[in-house]
């Protein structure tokens, strides 16, 4: 920012942004206080709010969701990196200069949303979570490229990156993390079981993501996402699919829903699944439970949903 530069403070609700102004344009440098939301204004002092400045958000505790302004331009260094409460941030689908890892380590990042036209079709409403995915699980910041996405190239280079996570060992990078001591001896990320039982997890979400967000999804490829997940079902083996559903989506309903449209809820395992459910989840035993009654009584299970 060239010119002579003024430093100030704007409000929140719980808190305030830091800013600094050089006489045309003005840079958000920090964030103070508990808001769980941030709407960053598109003007102060008069001027347009053009930046996102290195580390501004770095480490939030509390945030959950970041509103950007169509004035947006430039996002540095780790500016959103390491909040781990931030599900949803929404800025301009267009060209911006990004520094890099923004958005490292925000591992609950669910959904980039297009902040200008904020289409509700289908498809620009899968492109927002298949873009916060990208992200994060599928670890191709590549595919953050705002300009591109919703185009069919998009969605089949993403298409390509799900594949080769998905045709990855599970256990490949072990040996490596070991060697390079990424992890502290004796953690139990050293334990070769926990490492493969969290590939599988990433896996899992990832084909759970393609799968509800499925514009433009190849039949074959729905085909080895959903063969994959019923693999990892309560009463397999391993049951990451539904570990991931219970722990990380525990009261979610389309998720429930989801399981019982790729088939993963049966007669066999529908006790168990209930079981642990516990004493919580009310309305997810409920919505399982009336799904378990069409299966005993015979009827299409399937009828009233479209997955």
């Amino acid at each position: 920012m060239g010119g002579k530069v003024k430093t100030g403070e704007w409000n929140t609700a719980q808190g305030c942004l830091t800013y600094a102004a050089n006489g045309e344009s003005v840079e958000i440098t920090g964030s103070r206080g508990r808001d769980a939301v941030f709407a960053i204004p598109a003007q102060l002092e008069g001027l347009p709010v053009t930046r996102i400045g290195k580390k501004a958000f770095l480490s939030n505790k509390t945030v959950k969701e970041i509103m950007l302004p169509e004035t947006i331009r430039w996002i540095d260094d780790w500016a959103f990196a390491c909040c781990a409460k931030l599900t949803k941030i929404t800025l301009p689908y267009r060209r911006l200069v990004l520094g890099q890892g923004i958005f490292r380590d925000c591992f609950s990042l669910a959904q980039i949303i297009d902040g200008v036209s904020l289409a509700q079709d289908k498809k620009m409403t899968d492109v927002s979570y298949l873009m916060a995915a990208a992200v994060c699980p599928l670890d191709a910041f590549y595919l953050f490229d705002l300009e591109s996405a919703g185009s069919e190239e998009w969605f089949a280079r993403w298409d390509v990156r799900l594949r080769a996570v998905m045709e990855t060992p599970d256990a490949e990078g072990f040996s490596k993390m070991l060697l390079c001591g990424e992890e502290d001896y004796g953690s139990r990320e050293n334990d070769p079981n926990h490492y493969t039982e969290q590939q599988r997890r990433k896996k899992v979400r990832l084909a759970v993501c393609r799968l509800m967000y499925d514009t433009l999804l190849a039949q074959e490829d729905r085909q080895t996402l959903t063969a994959y997940l019923l693999a990892h079902r309560k009463g397999q083996e391993t049951e990451e699919t539904w570990r991931v559903v219970l722990e990380e989506h525990g009261d979610e309903l389309p998720y429930y829903r989801f399981l019982t449209q790729i088939g993963a809820v049966d007669k066999e395992n529908f006790q168990a699944m209930l079981a642990d459910l516990g004493e919580s989840h009310t309305e997810m035993k409920a919505y399982l439970m009336e799904y378990y009654s069409g299966l005993c009584a015979g009827e299409d299970p399937f009828a009233a949903f479209v997955l």
